[in-house]
């Protein structure tokens, strides 16, 4: 599949991004060229290759660990649930000036 010039211009547009004709033509030849090295990548036999918990583990503190393990320490048995419990639901939108209770409801700040 090959971006097009309508492409390019149909997502600036979405993004409200004003691209000049040299930046959407410098901008298609870069997708394009990211496309075909993806294809590319696609070309290879990856049936013996397993798949990856990080793509390297050359930060990992424990060097004499291997794979994931050497990032055991990224993750803390003691919080269970991050730095602080998350609110419930309910409680969050409680003090909404507009809700549908679901979500909130904030007004439309971007005019086309």
């Amino acid at each position: 599949m090959r971006v097009t010039e309508k492409d390019v211009a149909y997502v600036a547009d979405l993004a409200n991004l004003e691209l000049t004709q040299d930046e959407r033509t410098l901008l298609l030849r870069d997708l394009n060229s990211i496309l075909d090295y993806i294809d590319r990548l696609n070309q290879l036999d990856s049936t013996d290759v397993p798949p990856m918990a990080q793509v390297s583990d050359r930060y990992g503190v424990d060097q004499a660990k291997t794979g994931s393990a050497r990032f055991a320490y990224a993750s803390r048995e003691d919080i269970h649930e991050g730095l602080r419990k998350s609110l419930p639901h309910e409680v969050a939108l409680q003090n909404a000036p507009d809700s549908d209770g679901t979500f909130f409801k904030v007004p439309k700040v971007i005019e086309r």
